[in-house]
């Protein structure tokens, strides 16, 4: 399982209309990140900061973004999220969210205290 974090910025006249959108997701849009073996998927907002949070299932990451990039329902739902935000510099080619290094991880499983 693979973790992935990112940003975008909200753009504050559309914060309305992106709210609105994600109250009810389309279900044809959660059904390809399903298939893409996206599991707990999150979007935070803090002021006008996005901060999305998932989990990748699958054996093949990029292979399986690419079926979302083609996937009708998915650029249509496009077409109505991505005029409301603002990418970061370095977002990836034509992209708004910019991917966050994992710094740390509290895992399952404790540690013996080597002092102990």
């Amino acid at each position: 399982m693979q973790r992935i974090a990112q940003v975008a910025r909200l753009r504050p006249e559309l914060r309305e209309e992106y709210l609105a959108l994600h109250r009810e997701v389309w279900p044809d849009v959660e059904a390809a990140l399903r298939a893409a073996h996206i599991r707990n998927y999150s979007i935070f907002l803090h002021e006008d900061m996005l901060f999305a949070y998932y989990e990748y299932h699958g054996e093949d990451f990029t292979a399986d973004l690419e079926t979302i990039k083609a996937d009708p329902e998915s650029q249509r739902w496009w077409t109505f999220t991505d005029p409301c935000q603002i990418p970061w510099p370095d977002a990836a080619d034509g992209g708004r969210w910019s991917d966050l290094p994992e710094i740390w991880h509290l895992s399952d499983e404790v540690k013996e205290d080597p002092d102990a």
